[in-house]
């Protein structure tokens, strides 16, 4: 669905307010805390420092402000007061906001403290394949445009990509059309206009790109029991390119298109 220049804007405030809550984890040491307890951190950031609605809670039935998924967890990951981030680990942080009446939607993988060469690789190569899928927005390119550059990008490194789950449109809801697949082929698939806002978020495993759900009925994670990463953005189709709705301080795009 296509924003209007006063909806953008609301959009673009709450990206701003869903931008400030990772760089507040990012001052953080995650290592010895509970997921649950990043948690509660972020619902209580949210709903008081930012006087805005954590928009996963009570979605879907979800009881919960963030999904929190470690190592081979590929997504979906629900938070836990027995399970702790510990040093070594890679933990996918995805988490939604509201603000008057629009939501964001970002995810960062984070790494904690002496995590092993290998796993740091992978982290690298979700996040380019993000920016790689990101690069290819601009009014009249296509869908298949964005996913065929994700999948390039990690089969390129030796890594797959998860087709299982995919980027989606947002404002007012969550998940609004269009579906922004992690894989395609370039020139196909939906012509991108100006005024569209949806979320790039690709999922990136070290061996097969299979999946399996446990039993709680949202715990995504990798059939071969190997690492998972994902990064993801809210961003909008301007009358040029790209603008990224969601993005961080510290972040510099990378949105050559090679």
């Amino acid at each position: 669905m296509v924003k209007t220049p006063d909806e953008l804007a609301l959009m673009r405030a709450s990206g701003r307010l869903l931008a400030s809550v990772f760089e507040m984890l990012d001052g953080l040491d995650l290592a010895g805390l509970s997921t649950l307890q990043v948690n509660d951190l972020v619902d209580r950031f949210i709903t008081g420092d930012l006087a805005a609605r954590p928009a996963s809670k009570g979605q879907y039935g979800y009881e919960y402000v963030l999904n929190c998924s470690r190592n081979h967890v590929v997504c979906h990951g629900v938070p836990d007061p027995g399970e702790i981030i510990a040093d070594g680990d890679i933990v996918n942080l995805d988490i939604t906001l509201e603000k008057d009446g629009f939501i964001a939607d970002s995810s960062k993988t984070y790494v904690i403290g002496n995590a092993s060469p290998a796993a740091r690789r992978l982290v690298r190569i979700a996040q380019a394949a993000m920016w790689k899928g990101i690069a290819q927005v601009r009014p009249g390119a296509r869908l298949g445009d964005i996913g065929y550059a994700i999948e390039r990008h990690a089969k390129r490194n030796g890594c797959s990509v998860v087709r299982d789950y995919c980027g989606h449109g947002i404002g007012r809801e969550m998940h609004e059309e269009p579906q922004v697949l992690n894989f395609g082929r370039p020139g196909t698939g939906g012509t991108l206009r100006e005024g569209m806002v949806f979320t790039v978020e690709p999922m990136v495993n070290q061996g097969t790109r299979q999946t399996a759900t446990e039993a709680d009925g949202w715990t995504v994670v990798t059939a071969d029991g190997k690492l998972s990463a994902q990064f993801e953005h809210t961003v909008a189709v301007t009358a040029t390119g790209v603008e990224i709705l969601t993005l961080r301080s510290d972040e510099t795009p990378m949105l050559g298109r090679g």
